[in-house]
């Protein structure tokens, strides 16, 4: 059984192994001010435990897929194990390999998927669909017990732009396409998806649907679940095949059973979506706000009168001088406040047509425009982040984030209580930023980024930490997340959020499409 090469991201780190890269050097100035430094080398090629799979039943497996389709392999494995948050990452550089697949199938079909979850229910195998292997809230963490190995059912093969309706502009693509990938095809046919998670370079179709991605041009395109027309999944049960109008009144939406799902309930196949036409123009630009709430409140004036361009983000003070290194940068000599980045996609006229009619309400609500600089540093650099993340764990300094949202109303609360309660739990030195990256008529998502020196546990302290701030999320009336999905991180607040009856519901629904529960068992239902 052979090993298949492809791009794959560093085990330990995020994304391409070529672009990891030591603190800069103005940088570390500042996290040295701050925190201190100290390396933290992660553990190299960390051992695997042996495969718990009996070989027969592999070599069974092979008939299914093919031999080059079934890897067991130590260095596949090893890229297969958990996800990308900052705790999987801490695990990993400890060399803590423990939660590694017994083997990764790669199917090509959507009745080798099939085929395979059969073969699992028959010998009571576990099985994570894996997609880019970008989750961050523990969502690729299978549990073991009761199971006979875990399998690790790798979509990398189903690749395929599967059709484009030009006319109705729907195009049907396959589970395993990374967000570069998907545009590319897209692009051929002269149109865009246009949707750009901070994951996107290596995040899926099958990912995005699985976990209600939101990208960051959701303000003019929208959240992946509202751009899904159509899905087919295999379940144990059988197929599902969803989606037959742009809209019904045949009962409930189970589309809306799947989005979300985490692959729980099935392995999602295919994904019909709503595509655009390629964009002429893309214009970013920055804006300053005196406040956070004067910012916030401009949004929600701009959303509620149905003004929203492409893109729409507002950093608080903290993150605005701290992205900045220099808060005079946005507005002048001695200027403070906060930085607010617009974008705009399309055609010329729609592009200008639109950024006029913001422009002018902007201004009328007194924030000040400070040009296209702003807005095409942030574009340059918006999948950045993450790999700073890694340089910053490399000195011993703990950076994770959370989000979350809730209603206009209660904006102002939700962030002074989340702020408040991951100040507390990390203690000094730490920083807590926060900027709104979504917005709606009626509310918007706010999404936090914490640094904190490492303890000597740096696993206890940021769980201290998330409990903190997710207890704060439920008390305040918010959902625990707006777009990273449940796994097992947040599944203890989903059941406060969604009470008991819709955990009644989930388990239902769990049991019916998955009778014998091999479906990345542990992960969203509570």
């Amino acid at each position: 059984m052979q090993s298949r090469q492809q791009t794959e991201m560093h085990p330990s780190r995020w994304g391409d192994p070529a672009r990891a890269q030591a603190l800069p050097d103005d940088a570390r100035g500042m996290v040295e001010l701050v925190f201190g430094t100290e390396d933290h080398p992660a553990a190299l090629d960390p051992a695997v435990p042996a495969s718990a799979i009996d070989p027969a039943v592999l070599a069974a497996l092979v008939t299914l897929v093919g031999p080059e389709q079934v890897v067991t392999d130590d260095d596949t494995r090893r890229l297969r194990t958990r996800g990308k948050s900052t705790p999987d990452l801490l695990r990993m550089r400890a060399g803590d390999l423990s939660d590694a697949p017994d083997a990764v199938v790669r199917p090509g079909s959507h009745d080798e998927v099939a085929a395979v979850l059969a073969f699992a229910v028959e010998h009571h195998l576990a099985v994570v669909p894996f997609g880019g292997g970008t989750s961050v809230t523990g969502g690729l963490v299978a549990r073991r017990e009761g199971f006979a190995g875990v399998l690790s059912l790798d979509l990398v093969r189903m690749k395929r732009l599967v059709a484009v309706d030009h006319t109705s502009m729907t195009a049907t693509l396959e589970p395993g396409l990374r967000g570069p990938e998907a545009e590319a095809l897209l692009a051929a046919e002269g149109v865009t998806l246009g949707h750009y998670p901070q994951s996107w370079e290596y995040a899926t179709i099958g990912g995005f649907a699985a976990t209600r991605s939101s990208g960051q041009s959701s303000a003019g395109y929208g959240r992946f679940d509202a751009l899904v027309v159509g899905l087919t999944v295999a379940t144990p049960r059988g197929r599902l095949d969803l989606g037959s109008a742009p809209a019904n009144a045949a009962g409930p939406d189970l589309r809306q059973l799947v989005l979300g799902s985490e692959g729980v309930f099935g392995v999602i196949t295919s994904v019909t979506v709503r595509v655009r036409a390629l964009p002429e123009v893309k214009v970013y630009e920055g804006w300053r706000w005196p406040s956070f709430v004067d910012g916030a409140a401009a949004m929600r004036t701009l959303a509620q009168a149905g003004l929203l361009p492409t893109v729409i983000r507002l950093s608080d003070e903290a993150e605005t001088a701290i992205n900045l290194a220099d808060p005079a940068a946005i507005g002048g000599e001695g200027a403070a406040g906060c930085l607010m980045i617009t974008g705009f996609e399309g055609t010329p006229s729609a592009v200008a047509a639109k950024r006029a009619a913001v422009t002018a309400v902007l201004t009328d609500l007194g924030g000040t425009a400070v040009g296209e600089a702003a807005g095409e540093k942030w574009a340059h650099g918006r999948f950045d982040a993450p790999y700073l993340r890694d340089s910053m764990l490399d000195v011993g300094v703990l950076v994770e984030t959370l989000e979350t949202a809730t209603f206009w109303s209660n904006v102002d609360r939700l962030y002074a209580d989340v702020k408040a309660a991951l100040t507390a739990s990390l203690g000094d030195p730490s920083i807590v930023l926060c900027h709104v990256s979504h917005v709606y008529e009626t509310g918007c998502s706010l999404y936090f980024t914490v640094a904190a020196k490492e303890s000597d546990d740096p696993l206890a302290q940021w769980h201290r930490a998330k409990v903190a701030a997710s207890d704060a999320m439920i008390a305040a009336g918010a959902t625990i997340t707006h777009h990273h999905a449940v796994g097992t991180d947040h599944k203890p607040w989903l059941a406060q959020e969604i009470g008991p009856l819709g955990v009644s519901v989930l388990r239902a629904v769990k049991a019916d499409l998955d009778p014998t529960g091999i479906l990345n068992p542990g992960v969203l239902v509570p």
